[in-house]
């Protein structure tokens, strides 16, 4: 189905993702976003009926958003797939309304898994940015494709629809992020990004349960603006407070100010902004294993991640 949002300043057109029998639909945060407190969504579904749809929660730091409908008959919930399972290469189909065409249908495959993206950053204070180890798809993705589903080969759903690399976007390699915020001036380039079904169940389901989702941590502040390879921890936290938050996860596992950490579960970090995105691929209460450098050297340490509740 079609999201149309309007607000008192923007308005924004989206996709969504029927979730259950009760009328919960799955769509991105930046597509509910205009409405904020006094604006409106309208949903459009395929046979042509249009109702109001109220924001159950939704949650920036993932960009997903839980929308309710009522009285419409015969939702049929989306089937879900495991996007542990999904493998480069692998066919995909994306539905959504690109440009307000509803019921659009493009084709592509899988080419990258855990491709850490940030998207959004529009607001000067950096609360819009959202951080996804993403699905990168080459199926054509453009404007109001945001929130729909991205299938497998089994009409199962593996991903969610979220974000694009546009022509205009800068010098980026293409290794980092997205940008997140679709835009009439952009259109795909066989650059589009997925937030992997299985971490959109759980914040999907906790949205709905609670009302806001919950985000693991590591309990550090880190030095974004560190240009070397790697995640450093700063030297202070936020408010001259320290960057190793005592008590919390890092300080229990023996983090400390100027640590690069360089490695998570084996894998490569090259940035605290993927430093986030690898954190948030997992659920508050993981085990992760996290390498790093200090002094010149190299060591491993165990964390168990904790739990942040999401804005």
């Amino acid at each position: 189905m079609t999201l149309h949002v309007t607000g008192d300043e923007e308005s924004a057109t989206g996709t969504g993702i029927v979730l259950d029998t009760r009328g919960h639909i799955l769509t991105n945060n930046h597509v509910v976003r205009p409405a904020g407190g006094g604006g409106a969504i309208s949903v459009r579904f395929g046979g042509g009926q249009t109702v109001k749809g109220a924001v159950v929660g939704r949650d920036t730091g993932y960009d997903l958003a839980v929308v309710q409908v009522r009285g419409v008959r015969g939702l049929t919930p989306m089937p879900l797939g495991n996007s542990d399972n999904v493998r480069v290469g692998d066919p995909v189909v994306a539905i959504g309304a690109p440009f307000d065409l509803d019921d659009t249908v493009t084709s592509g495959i899988i080419s990258a898994t855990e491709r850490p993206i940030t998207a959004g950053g529009e607001a000067s204070d950096g609360s819009d940015v959202s951080y996804v180890d993403a699905l990168q798809t080459d199926a054509p993705i453009n404007p109001g494709n945001s929130g729909g589903p991205l299938l497998d080969a089994r009409g199962r759903l593996v991903g969610v629809n979220s974000a694009i690399r546009s022509a205009d976007y800068g010098d980026g390699d293409g290794s980092g992020g997205g940008d997140g915020v679709e835009s009439e001036q952009g259109g795909s380039i066989g650059l589009g990004f997925a937030i992997p079904v299985n971490l959109a169940k759980r914040v999907a389901e906790e949205i709905i349960n609670t009302g806001k989702a919950t985000h693991p941590v590591i309990g550090v502040s880190l030095d974004l603006e560190y240009a070397g390879d790697g995640a450093r921890i700063a030297t202070k936290g936020s408010g001259d407070g320290p960057a190793v938050t005592a008590g919390g996860p890092g300080a229990k596992a023996g983090l400390k100010a100027g640590d690069v950490i360089t490695e998570v579960d084996g894998e490569p970090v090259h940035s605290g902004n993927e430093l986030i995105v690898r954190t948030r691929a997992h659920r508050p209460g993981d085990h992760v294993r996290l390498t790093l450098r200090r002094g010149g050297k190299d060591m491993t340490l165990s964390l168990v991640l904790g739990s942040a509740t999401g804005d």
